[in-house]
């Protein structure tokens, strides 16, 4: 009982309740802790908790999430602690969105095409994209990019080297079968052997002695982004770039588990976790481009975040906004120091046809060299075929940076019907690794369909070469029959054989659709 004339130190009933649904739920408290210390508890509670004696208005513009009450918790404390007790008096209006902070944030202003220099809309004397033929028939067209290392016939596939390396394929090989232009990962040379390491020996170029032909590198982002979501492009049923993480242990390192909490994004840039050992780095925009510089690629491309298929709109259309101010930034860090590198942009938006238009047009307004087609492109082959339907067409009105005349690429997608259905939209390159990616599983693309090697029938197919039209070296000394020992007995070889047929067989499409292009048959 409390002894007469005693003033209690206990804050408002209302106050109190807060407190104790605090103290009980273990999240709330928890994210208590990490904003003021544990320390700070009991004198949070006596000199604050007073704040909370006027119940705030609460507008919720959206569906009721479990996170967004959080947020608007963390906004309030976080509030009060800056000495701005009264903003819990005042509406509080909730948006529907499940972006990470609901305090208010002055974003940067956009930049616009008159914050370049006048020089950088010029025309470029080591880079160009000569237009060979528009067909008649469709948007389809034969080109030519000219880069410091060579030229690349459009259109064209470009295959991925993740780690500066075609798995199972030697360069020469590739080169000898007709490969041109080569995508290399910066994610994965940044953690290994560093971007320094390969200026210290001279660019990519020289570090794979790989001199006359051209490479592209990416930001970084579409690994980075995938940690936390997995790969976007998993989601299409054409079959993207990169593997869904693994969380299990080999010999060399061990797979550390990521998720949602390696990645944390901000207006800087992203912090995200290595996959080899678990350590922090920062990718901002202008880190990327400093790392894209060192690496010496003849394409790079600029810091953009990758959202997942299934978002929320109002998500959707921050990240794209996000997307611009980094892309705007890194172009401006690439500006500094062009060393002979085009940069491409990467136009988002998802399936959303407002927000594709509207990235179309900020980003074809800047002085970059080329464009990317990136982030979600839709849920399955079908879904792809339809957004290029409407947005292809974009790129071929006249603007005054010439954007019809500028080449375009289609970032992870490169199976037959894809490129097939690309092509006739306007597209000029595309990168993925499914053909060597397959090969390793023992899949032959082939004329009339990929075959399964493996499989027991081919056993006895002596003399049967894995596409009559072919001419690769595989083709030309080996047979079915060996091929298939070869898999099942799990020798090292047959990957490489695989391999370059499935190279050498990708060149042949694209040089077969270049000459139906040439004919008006496309």
């Amino acid at each position: 009982m409390r002894r007469p004339g005693h003033k209690s130190s206990r804050p408002s009933s209302l106050a109190f309740l807060f407190w104790r649904a605090m103290s009980t739920i273990p999240w709330l408290s928890f994210m208590m802790i990490e904003l003021f210390g544990a320390s700070s508890r009991s004198s949070l509670c006596a000199s604050r908790c007073t704040a909370f004696s006027t119940t705030p208005t609460v507008t919720w513009s959206g569906r009721r999430r479990r996170q967004q009450r959080t947020e608007i918790t963390l906004s309030m404390v976080t509030q009060i602690e800056q000495g701005h007790a009264n903003a819990t008096k005042d509406e509080i209006v909730v948006p529907p969105s499940t972006s990470r902070n609901t305090t208010t944030l002055r974003l940067p202003p956009l930049a616009t095409p008159s914050d370049f220099p006048e020089w950088a809309y010029e025309p470029r004397d080591f880079f160009r994209f000569e237009i060979l033929h528009q067909s008649s028939k469709s948007q389809a067209r034969v080109g030519r990019i000219h880069t410091p290392h060579g030229t690349v016939d459009t259109p064209g596939y470009v295959a991925v080297a993740t780690n500066a390396a075609l798995k199972g394929l030697d360069f020469r090989h590739a080169d000898e079968a007709g490969q041109q232009l080569i995508f290399a990962n910066t994610y994965h040379l940044m953690l290994h052997p560093g971007a320094d390491l390969i200026a210290e020996a001279g660019g990519i170029h020289k570090f794979t002695n790989r001199h006359d032909r051209p490479f592209i590198t990416d930001s970084g982002g579409f690994q980075v982004f995938s940690l936390a979501y997995g790969s976007v492009h998993e989601e299409l049923s054409s079959k993207g770039e990169l593997k869904r993480r693994s969380t299990t242990k080999n010999k060399h390192h061990r797979r550390h588990d990521m998720g949602k909490d390696a990645v944390k994004v901000s207006e800087e840039g992203v912090i995200f976790r290595s996959y080899r050992d678990g350590s922090k780095f920062l990718l901002t925009p202008e880190s990327t481009v400093q790392a894209q510089k060192k690496i010496g690629a003849d394409i790079i491309i600029p810091l953009d975040e990758l959202p997942p298929y299934h978002i929320n709109r109002n998500v959707l259309s921050e990240s794209v906004e996000r997307s611009h101010r980094w892309e705007a930034r890194s172009l401006k860090e690439h500006l500094k120091n062009v060393n002979e590198q085009a940069m491409f942009c990467v136009v988002h938006g998802g399936i959303d046809r407002e927000l594709r238009t509207k990235s179309v047009e900020y980003l074809t307004s800047l002085p970059f060299d080329g464009y990317a087609i990136g982030g979600s492109l839709g849920n399955g082959k079908k879904e792809l075929k339809e957004l290029l339907d409407w947005m292809m067409p974009l790129f071929d009105e006249e603007t005054v940076t010439n954007r019809q005349k500028k080449p375009r690429h289609l970032l992870g997608i490169a199976d037959e019907e894809s490129i097939r259905n690309a092509v006739v939209r306007g597209i000029d390159t595309l990168d993925s690794c499914y053909p060597t990616r397959v090969a390793r599983h023992g899949t032959i693309l082939t004329r009339k369909g990929s075959i399964k090697i493996k499989s027991g029938k081919f056993s006895k197919s002596f003399g049967v070469k894995l596409d009559d039209s072919c001419e690769c070296s595989t083709c030309r000394h080996y047979d079915r029959a060996y091929l298939w020992h070869l898999f099942k007995a799990n020798e090292p070889i047959a990957v490489s054989l695989a391999a370059q047929h499935n190279i050498q067989y990708m060149s042949d499409i694209m040089a077969s659709i270049r000459n139906d292009i040439m004919e008006d048959k496309l």
